[in-house]
């Protein structure tokens, strides 16, 4: 694909970064296998009034492919105080909110190549987005207004998309690694709970968090040593500059602990 220049370098996620390069409105990056029944998906999210994610602008060619450049603000490590809010935590739950109201009356192919990686191990009804991490996310004015990359998109139910982002956006991490990464202020109780009632999670659905959030830390972990495993480059230098498993076992364990806890914080 030529676009005449070599355009600007974005900072592209941990699987894409060096790959990702914007041409005026459109960007340029690698085509995930789904891209097909994923432009159409877009598409017709756009036709049905959900202008918070980008339209295709143009066919995959060599392997990449063209969306809609959607301008404002990414949050990029180390994340500013201003990511780290209760606002933008609220903002990104009311917006996960709309994209699963809209993509649950959006059709999909169900046949397509969706990826397994981040996919909720039960299925649902609708295409989740799998991958709502900060740097996944355009704000505006202060305020999550829309969603980019779908490269883990799959069928799902809305309560595994719910965890998956609340993972990144609460966060979900142990003492020790909230301290590692300046986030130790952030109360996990209190800000799942917030994120929680700003989606609008329903009774049924906040007990279920908890066990909900191990098991989609488990189907990360998994990814991570399938990346590891292929010898990917990046993974590998993330697995050993952040811990290896000795900070996901840590997490694992923490976390399973605490489960009475958060159930007791989102019933109230």
């Amino acid at each position: 694909m030529d676009n005449g220049g070599s355009g600007e370098l974005l900072p592209g996620g941990l699987a894409n970064a060096g790959a990702v390069r914007r041409y005026g409105s459109t960007v340029e990056r690698p085509a995930p296998a789904h891209a097909g029944a994923l432009h159409a998906f877009l598409t017709g999210l756009r036709a049905g009034g959900f202008p918070d994610a980008p339209l295709p602008a143009g066919p995959v060619a060599d392997g990449r492919e063209r969306l809609e450049f959607l301008p404002g603000d990414v949050a990029l490590p180390p994340y500013p105080a201003w990511a780290l809010s209760d606002d933008a935590l609220v903002s990104v739950a009311r917006l996960l909110r709309r994209w699963h109201a809209a993509s649950a009356r959006t059709p999909f192919d169900p046949a397509a190549p969706w990826p397994a990686d981040f996919a909720d191990p039960e299925g649902g009804p609708l295409l989740c987005h799998n991958d709502v991490c900060p740097e996944n996310v355009v704000f505006r004015s202060g305020r999550a207004a829309a969603l980019i990359d779908f490269d883990f998109a799959a069928p799902g139910r809305p309560l595994w998309d719910v965890a998956l982002t609340a993972r990144y956006w609460v966060p979900v991490l142990d003492p020790a690694t909230a301290a590692e990464s300046a986030r130790a202020h952030l109360e996990l109780p209190h800000r799942l709970r917030l994120f929680a009632a700003a989606y609008g999670l329903s009774p049924a659905d906040r007990l279920a968090l908890p066990t909900t959030l191990e098991q989609a830390t488990a189907v990360c972990r998994a990814f991570v040593a399938r990346r590891v495993a292929a010898g990917d480059p990046a993974f590998v230098s993330y697995f050993a500059a952040y811990g290896g498993w000795t900070r996901w076992d840590r997490l694992r364990s923490w976390l399973a602990g605490r489960r009475p806890l958060l159930e007791r914080a989102l019933r109230g």
